[in-house]
């Protein structure tokens, strides 16, 4: 890049030159994913890109974040925050590089994310930081991957929690602390590979920063990111400014806490004002009391949650950043399950943050209906398989969180057999899995009439059959195993999700949706089924013709079909016209009786 000598600072940037800068900082994060990805060890990451990238002005907070994981942005700005509050105690140096895991001192949401973040300097000033999370699937802990199991009930037994520290002290490797933390953790080979592969992610970051820093000087690319900030705040008070004031309400459970507790309630109610300015405010008072098990939420991870759900339903257009987060206001008691106190477990909260999800579509369906989702599969269906050398000959740990129904929409089916709202990983392919792994997928489909009825239907979820080929311990955090999703304006809701344990022996047990070290003999199979998203609207107004093709298509049966919709299918796949117009009036009589 060529240089530019620091303009002057009483000259307007122009429109165009400020969006080249915005450009530049959101390719900056994106590049710096892709390098993750690519220089990864483990399947979690390099298939699975199960990590996020982000950067942050010299106070810590947010400019861009990549399109990666909506909860990753809790882990990074909760570490921001700590080194905001405290900047000059830090004394940072060229070349310095922070780690950090602790959802209680201000470094993640649960301990397998691993933060990194690295300050960067030009001419010698403090310019902002490069940031990154990658899942990392095993810290330590009761059993391999227990980080992400769902059953802990304190958060010493789910890993080695790091609060944040120096891993890089002015260049140099802190070989102490690198140490305290791998000889803590299984499959040291593959942890230390991603550890090499996040660091290496933000030292490009900090190249492409000093580069937009000296092609732009210091002065103007400041005055870009307050810009950035101003406008996204402005635009989403205008967006809040054109939906009606007022409250709304709206509740939901969670099947269990994997422990003792079942029925958890989470609570919401929104309020939309204009005066003195456009804000809207989260209150989740009413939310029951923080969990025994780990399906706990920490701040920073509501935080995330909502920013998601905010940008996702009233402007998605927006840019994610500091300015984006200034018009939203949360509430929440302490030592309640969404804002949790130490030491509760925290392994399974993505669970509970897809239900947050949920429920603040519910409340504002009776706002923005045409803008919000019937609930989708509501959990993070997240399952960890683990050997050890006595066990199983070999050291590994694979994670995977399956998809599910996506809920449907008020022009739109939801989506088949995908990953919902705060979590965005991608389907690790079979091969991939069968090569480094001693498994065996037998079946991965969808699953027919698993999508809640409606005028549009909800989406399928997903079955996945997979055999152990050695002896293993399995671990598990799901939920809508006992509770449907819920469908909206009379749409149906989901089918529910289940976990099955078939021996080889003939013995077969319904396991819990939250579970760890399962013992698992070679050639038992593990059966999971995934929810399938709500309905929206009158399964009887859905379009005949649409009914067809998901017959056909294998996504709903000839049964569901004349029993939900009203529609008779005939053995040659044509529609018995007079049989569907008699049960359809039918059934708008006894309606409107």
């Amino acid at each position: 890049m060529s240089k530019k000598s620091d303009p002057n600072k009483n000259k307007k940037i122009d429109p165009i030159t400020s969006e080249v800068i915005l450009g530049s900082f959101q390719t900056i994060s994106e590049e710096m994913s892709t390098a993750l990805v690519r220089s990864a060890y483990s399947t979690n990451i390099k298939e699975r890109k199960d990590c996020s990238c982000a950067v942050f002005d010299k106070r810590g907070n947010l400019v861009v974040l990549a399109e990666n994981i909506p909860i990753h942005l809790g882990s990074m700005q909760g570490l921001m925050n700590r080194i905001g509050d405290s900047l000059d105690d830090w004394d940072f140096k060229d070349g310095d590089i922070l780690i950090a895991n602790d959802p209680y001192l201000g470094g993640g949401s649960h301990l397998p994310d691993v933060t990194l973040v690295k300050p960067v300097f030009f001419k010698e000033n403090l310019i902002g930081f490069s940031a990154n999370i990658a899942h990392w699937t095993d810290v330590g802990g009761r059993s391999p991957g227990a980080g992400t199991a769902g059953d802990s009930t304190e958060i010493f037994q789910e890993g080695v929690r790091i609060p944040p520290s120096r891993l890089y002290r002015a260049g140099k490797t802190q070989m102490d602390m690198k140490e305290i933390l791998l000889s803590n953790m299984r499959n040291r080979e593959e942890r230390e590979g991603d550890l090499r592969a996040q660091v290496a992610s933000l030292r490009l970051g900090e190249r492409r920063l000093k580069e937009l820093y000296d092609m732009y000087g210091k002065t103007q690319v400041e005055e870009v990111i307050k810009d950035i900030y101003q406008y996204s705040r402005q635009w989403l008070e205008k967006s809040l400014s054109e939906m009606p004031e007022g409250t709304s309400f709206f509740e939901d459970v969670m099947d269990d806490d994997g422990v003792d507790k079942e029925n958890l309630k989470i609570k919401v109610s929104i309020h939309i004002s204009h005066q003195p300015f456009p804000r809207i405010e989260f209150d989740f008072s009413g939310t029951d009391e923080q969990a025994s098990g780990g399906i706990n939420m920490v701040w920073q991870a509501l935080l995330a949650t909502v920013y998601y759900s905010v940008k996702a339903v009233i402007a998605p257009g927006i840019h994610m950043n500091h300015g984006f987060m200034n018009p939203i206001q949360v509430k929440a008691p302490r030592g309640t399950l969404v804002n949790a106190e130490q030491p509760a477990a925290v392994g399974g909260r993505t669970d509970t943050a897809q239900r947050v999800a949920d429920v603040i579509f519910g409340a504002l369906s009776k706002v923005v209906p045409e803008k919000v989702t019937a609930a989708s599969n509501g959990a993070t269906t997240a399952v960890i398989f683990g050997g050890t050398k006595a066990l199983s000959g070999r050291d590994f740990v694979y994670v995977e969180a399956l998809g599910g129904g996506m809920g449907a929409r008020k022009a739109k089916d939801g989506q088949d057999g995908v990953q919902v709202n705060i979590t965005n990983t991608s389907n690790l392919p079979i091969e991939a899995m069968e090569l480094e792994y001693p498994l065996r997928v037998l079946k991965y489909e969808l699953v027919p009439d698993s999508g809640g009825a409606g005028c549009f239907r909800g989406g399928l979820g997903i079955r996945k059959i997979i055999q152990a080929l050695v002896p293993m311990m399995f671990s598990a955090h799901s939920d809508r195993h006992k509770v449907s999703p819920w469908g909206l304006f009379k749409g149906r809701s989901g089918e529910r999700g289940s976990f099955v344990l078939h021996r080889k022996s003939g013995e077969t047990q319904t396991l819990r949706s939250k579970a760890s070290g399962i013992a698992v003999k070679k050639g038992d199979e593990l059966f999971f089924c995934t929810a399938g998203g709500g309905g929206y609207g009158s399964p009887y107004k859905r379009n005949v013709e649409l009914v067809r093709k998901d017959v056909l298509n294998g996504k709903v049966s000839k049964a569901k079909a004349r029993e939900e919709y009203g529609v008779v299918i005939t053995e040659s796949g044509d529609v018995d016209q007079n049989a569907t117009k008699k049960i359809r009036e039918d059934h708008y009589h006894k309606e409107h009786k």
